[in-house]
């Protein structure tokens, strides 16, 4: 498929035609699935969920409103690194509260199992708070580091999507990174 083609279901899914979603969905699942599988897997953040599980829970929330953010196909692809990045961090805390058992009685017990528990759900908790404090201050940057880190993206990719060069997007995510590095510490 072309990406005018790419594009044009696009506007037609944004024209509410039901079948251009399914349309939609088949031409960009092979890409969503590769994002997805590079996101759960680098460093190991499998703990949660399965990539067809992501793709699906991604592709629901952004065609739920019948209408999508991007108007052509590399907003498609950023936005849908947004959305697995919503996907992956609601799913570690929804693990987390039924860790601690949702609404149920708690009972307190001393097995010193803590530090058997992953630690990847932390890591993506951490992470997805300093992202939000990054954006706060440089949304440029936040984007770069959420389109590597959530969306699985490299850095020519990510060039072609907001439509920088790649030395720009290296600089980007070095000074992101850094930044990074000081949020988390503190």
């Amino acid at each position: 498929m072309t990406i005018r083609d790419f594009n044009e279901l696009i506007e037609r899914v944004n024209a509410g035609e039901r079948e251009a979603q399914d349309a939609l969905f088949a031409a960009a699942y092979p890409e969503l699935r590769r994002l997805a599988r590079s996101r759960l897997f680098d460093g190991g953040r499998s703990h949660c969920m399965d990539t067809t599980a992501l793709v699906h829970e991604s592709y629901l929330r952004f065609v739920g409103g019948m209408r999508l953010r991007g108007a052509d196909r590399r907003a498609f692809f950023g936005y849908a690194s947004k959305v697995m990045r919503s996907v992956i961090v609601d799913a570690v805390r929804e693990s987390r509260a039924q860790r601690r058992g949702g609404d149920l009685d708690r009972l307190t017990l001393d097995t010193q199992c803590a530090e058997t528990l992953p630690c990847g759900e932390d890591e993506v908790l951490r992470v997805h708070e300093a992202l939000d404090a990054l954006a706060r201050a440089e949304p440029r940057l936040a984007q770069v580091v959420e389109m590597r880190y959530f969306g699985g993206y490299s850095e020519a990719e990510i060039a072609d999507a907001l439509g920088h060069n790649e030395r720009t997007v290296r600089r980007n995510w070095e000074k992101a990174r850094l930044l990074l590095e000081a949020l988390l510490r503190d």
